[in-house]
């Protein structure tokens, strides 16, 4: 532990004795005039230094910095950290106010899991939560119904909270070991991965079932894989007409990095056929605003076409598997894996993220063969329906 005096011209923290400061500053004259201040410097159980300014004079710095020796001598050194008096509720109001915590996109599901952690936990003291604590609340919440994968994810922002702090010195290691050790109900990562692709025939029934708005929305992730958020979100200016590509901004996409996606002819006539609003960049409206809902329309059109829907059901539909769909048929249609990856987004593995460069003719031709394989099968499949009905 040690006593720092700070230059008030560089700022630079040195020792009490030295009497003049590398940058030329008179230390004794500054200290006289009550210009320096004074900081303790100790370090944490986990090992971390921490510097705490403690006043513009010796004798405050003296008091400070023997409190911090008394602490230590009794064992009571976490005392000086936030968490012998901080709760989970205001160490959770302090981490979502963080810029880079504000900046995500998944910045409203960071907040909705810690209220839900909040609402049995927020009261307690951080430092004085146990293992036993959160074990209690995972076997609470699995009582309300809650997903294992649901109660997981709550689990690992209420850690990412904790090691946050760890890292900014408002709790201990001891505190962050007692989050760490507590396990997930899921052994395997991803142990319930989806897994479903639509047929080729349900999509024939599916797109003679949904309603007109929403008919140019599932064409397009069916023949490009891309989310629903991008979708919906897509605006005229991003579609370029002269060469048939969708281009993507990094603020675009779940893996924020840009993307371009090339337009299979059958596509570009949905898109054509499109009527443009005036005043209106969205491609995709209903009763001429920006398309916001599709589980209503997706889920009646399945109901009629006897799919099952959604994501609790057996075999059940959703949006999202269109994207696993897509990239399962560009594979059935010998599509280079590396083109479909670049296509949907997916990071390229491997020495290819360096040396492979599709350009925009490789997507080009890449698409086209997907599109020519999936009118072969739809033709197949058309076929087998109409010699069926005979």
């Amino acid at each position: 532990m040690a006593i720092l005096a700070e230059c008030p011209i560089c700022h630079k923290k040195q020792a009490t004795r030295n009497k003049m400061c590398s940058c030329g500053q008179n230390l004794d004259k500054a200290k006289r005039s009550r210009r320096v201040r004074y900081w303790i410097q100790y370090r944490l159980p986990h090992g971390k230094q921490r510097k705490e300014f403690v006043g513009c004079s010796i004798d405050e710095a003296r008091d400070a910095d023997g409190k911090r020796r008394l602490q230590k001598r009794e064992n009571r050194i976490f005392d000086i950290l936030p968490e012998a008096s901080m709760t989970f509720q205001e160490l959770s109001h302090w981490y979502l106010g963080l810029e880079k915590v504000k900046a995500t996109k998944s910045a409203w599901r960071i907040e909705g899991c810690l209220n839900n952690f909040k609402k049995r936990l927020g009261h307690v003291v951080v430092g004085e939560i146990k293992p036993v604590d959160i074990e209690s609340y995972q076997v609470a919440r699995k009582a309300d119904g809650v997903a294992d994968s649901t109660i997981d994810k709550e689990v690992s922002t209420v850690k990412s909270t904790v090691r946050k702090a760890f890292h900014n010195d408002l709790v201990s290691g001891n505190t962050l070991k007692v989050f760490e050790r507590v396990e997930n109900l899921q052994k395997t990562k991803k142990m319930n991965a989806r897994t479903r692709v639509l047929s080729l025939n349900e999509y024939r029934g599916l797109m003679e079932h949904l309603p007109l708005h929403l008919k140019p929305v599932v064409d397009t992730a069916f023949y490009t894989g891309m989310r629903r958020g991008e979708i919906i979100n897509l605006t005229w200016n991003k579609v370029s007409s002269k060469d048939r590509m969708i281009r993507l901004d990094a603020e675009d996409t779940k893996e924020e990095k840009a993307k371009a996606i090339p337009i299979c002819d059958t596509l570009w006539v949905t898109l054509k056929a499109i009527p443009r609003v005036l005043h209106v960049e969205h491609v995709f409206l209903f009763k001429a605003k920006p398309v916001s809902d599709i589980r209503t329309g997706l889920r009646n059109a399945c109901q009629k076409a006897d799919i099952p829907y959604g994501q609790k059901v057996k075999d059940g539909f959703t949006f999202h598997d269109l994207r696993r769909t897509v990239k399962t048929n560009m594979a059935r249609a010998d599509v280079s894996k590396v083109y479909r990856d670049t296509i949907l987004g997916h990071s390229l593995k491997g020495m290819d993220a360096y040396y492979m460069v599709p350009s925009q003719e490789d997507l080009h031709r890449a698409m086209a063969q997907y599109e020519a394989w999936i009118n072969e099968q739809l033709a197949n499949v058309t076929q087998t329906v109409t010699q069926a009905a005979k």
